[in-house]
């Protein structure tokens, strides 16, 4: 213990400090002047997004199942450590090689400006904060570090005694502890400063807030009594938009002015069309309730969500621009690079898929694709429900591929019949007698027919199915159970409308979405 404590009195602990303050100071200038430029200019939010383009599709299906909605968070976590050791490592290697630590902290801001550059949507000149930053960063290493140095001779010489003997060390710990707690302190500064003018900068959310929807030329259908499952605790039937989950790649939410805003339909097309976001609110536009399903979810996951949506059919895009023979599918690209790939008749067929600009009767939330984005009945996110949309491009399976696909997922994402239990949660604990059963099964575009529980090994048994709205949403369900003492398992499946019935062969989520029964273990007492 004693010698630990030396060490982290000595030199090299407080050279890694130094290397942790420098850091420091590398993403607060970067932050503070990134404030303006593109939110994708920062070098945390390109080293992360340069991150997720690179995960191997299995760790993307880890951090999901584990972390949830939370993976975003988790990764940024995970970030601050790895920056955190590095850095460390680069006070380290300054202290002893000052060339060596010069170069790894050039090297490290030769990686972050790739990051950002190689983006998409951002400029070269967008470089200029990580540029910034990595300057700074470099000049603040080398002042808190080169007097140490010295101080390594004379661990406990105080600082007045520089002016007496000129041989004696030019700084003490106490001198050197100021100096880490002022960079500290200016870097907190500067990165609350920074956010601060970038929010003061934005009006995109006053915008939203602002916008008028205009009155769709076909309402959604009302929805009949009854769709909402008895049994208390079972999700809404309707997601709120605050509650409706969030998976995607963009680490740091696209702000879009909606007035510079425009979609771009070309390549295999008689003509290419171009829209901007008053084209599409004078447009004929409908409204629908449509549940979204996302593929990274597990048998029996949350990561379905049910909305009403107002938007412009994107068969009467594409009839404008008069596809080609021979084109099969349409890459939509986001603002930040992303992109799916969505089979063209899924776009022309009568399932309303859309350009949607509102959700729940509001303009989209910034997290979920304002101004635009895509909702597809019926498949996966994957390949189709592509957010802050601003390019679709009619082309072949076989000439392109998505972001996805490229990463080993399949191509084409219809999306599996699916049952799952709400009530009652996982080992939950519940008193003998009647215990209400309930939950949620979608099949998109086939609608759900019926809905069967199984306690333990038994015999299967008919739930009683929640009054069904339209093919393209969820169905609830509910079932009263007479549980006898004991640990039980509650199973369940769904059959759609063609008659098929949930599969009980377990797949994981990669290439095309998880499959199986759930079970649901608890406790009768």
């Amino acid at each position: 213990m004693k010698k630990l404590m030396n060490w982290l009195k000595g030199p090299t602990a407080m050279a890694a400090l130094a290397g942790v303050a420098a850091a420091a100071v590398v993403l607060s200038v970067a932050e503070l002047t990134g404030a303006f430029f593109t939110a994708r200019a920062t070098p945390v939010i390109a080293l992360g997004s340069t991150f997720i383009d690179f995960t191997p599709p299995w760790m993307k299906d880890f951090a999901i199942a584990t972390f949830g909605t939370q993976d975003k968070a988790v990764l940024f976590a995970g970030m601050g450590l790895t920056i955190f050791l590095l850095a460390c490592v680069l006070g380290v290697v300054a202290y002893r090689w000052p060339v060596l630590g010069a170069a790894g902290v050039l090297l490290m801001g030769a990686v972050m400006v790739a990051s950002v550059v190689t983006r998409a949507g951002v400029r070269p000149l967008d470089a200029i904060p990580t540029l910034a930053g990595t300057l700074a960063g470099l000049m603040v290493l080398q002042l808190l570090v080169r007097p140490l140095r010295r101080l390594s001779a004379w661990p406990d010489a105080p600082a007045d005694t520089a002016a007496k003997d000129p041989e004696r060390p030019a700084t003490s710990r106490r001198g050197f502890f100021a100096a880490v707690s002022i960079t500290a302190t200016a870097a907190g500064i500067a990165a609350t400063g920074g956010r601060v003018l970038s929010t003061a900068r934005s009006n995109i959310a006053s915008a939203r807030e602002a916008l008028r929807l205009p009155d769709p030329r076909r309402s959604a259908p009302p929805v009949p009594a009854g769709v909402q499952s008895p049994v208390a605790g079972v999700t809404p039937w309707l997601t709120p938009n605050g509650d409706f989950y969030r998976i995607d790649t963009a680490l740091s939410v696209p702000e879009i002015n909606v007035e510079e805003w425009e979609l771009r339909v070309h390549g295999l097309v008689e003509q290419e069309v171009r829209l901007t976001f008053r084209d599409l609110l004078d447009a004929d536009l409908i409204e629908s309730h449509v549940t979204l399903t996302c593929v990274s979810n597990p048998v029996g996951g949350n990561l379905a969500g049910n909305a009403r949506w107002l938007g412009l059919p994107i068969r009467e895009v594409l009839k404008r621009a008069g596809p080609r023979d021979g084109a099969d599918m349409v890459l939509s690209t986001s603002v930040d690079g992303f992109s799916a790939s969505t089979p063209l008749e899924v776009l022309q067929d009568d399932r309303d898929a859309m350009l949607a600009i509102a959700m729940n009767g509001e303009p989209l939330p910034l997290e979920h694709g304002y101004p635009v984005r895509m909702v597809v009945p019926g498949l996966y996110g994957f390949v189709s429900a592509t957010k802050w949309l601003v390019d679709l491009e009619v082309t072949r399976f076989a000439d392109s591929k998505a972001y996805w696909t490229r990463r080993g997922w399949s191509e084409r994402g219809p999306i599996k019949t699916m049952a799952r239990v709400e009530v009652p949660k996982p080992f939950a604990r519940v008193q003998a007698g009647r215990v209400a059963i309930g939950g949620t099964a979608w099949a998109q575009t086939r609608g759900i027919t019926m809905v069967e529980v199984q306690i333990d090994n038994g015999e299967w048994a008919r739930a009683v199915l929640s009054a069904e709205a339209s093919l393209v949403t969820w169905r609830q369900w509910s079932f009263d159970w007479e549980a006898t003492s004991g640990q039980h398992y509650i199973r369940v499946r769904a059959t759609d409308g063609t008659g098929e019935v949930q599969t009980d062969r377990r797949a994981d989520p990669v290439p095309d979405g998880a499959s199986g029964w759930q079970a649901v273990m608890v406790t009768v007492e």
